[in-house]
């Protein structure tokens, strides 16, 4: 599901949204249907790398691995 970026006509705020192509979105502020769907920048070329890294870091640091892929957790030591 890809994440959008709304304006709600009725109270004037704007937001992110994660939505499924089927479904009618509303504000999260005032429940209004009256939203317009805004173009979102993509992230710059070069910065991906950079994002995934502090991630990961950020995981590592809590204690969890999940967003690794199976050859880059760390390995188990035997008991």
């Amino acid at each position: 599901m890809p994440i959008y970026d709304y304006h709600c006509k009725d109270c004037d705020k704007t937001f992110e949204l994660l939505v499924r192509a089927s479904s009618t979105p509303a504000c999260p502020a005032c429940g209004s249907a009256q939203l317009e769907k805004l173009l979102s920048r993509p992230a710059a070329p070069g910065q991906t790398a950079g994002i995934l890294a502090q991630a990961r870091s950020q995981a590592a640091r809590e204690g969890h691995f999940s967003n690794y892929k199976a050859s880059e957790r760390p390995k188990k030591g035997r008991h």
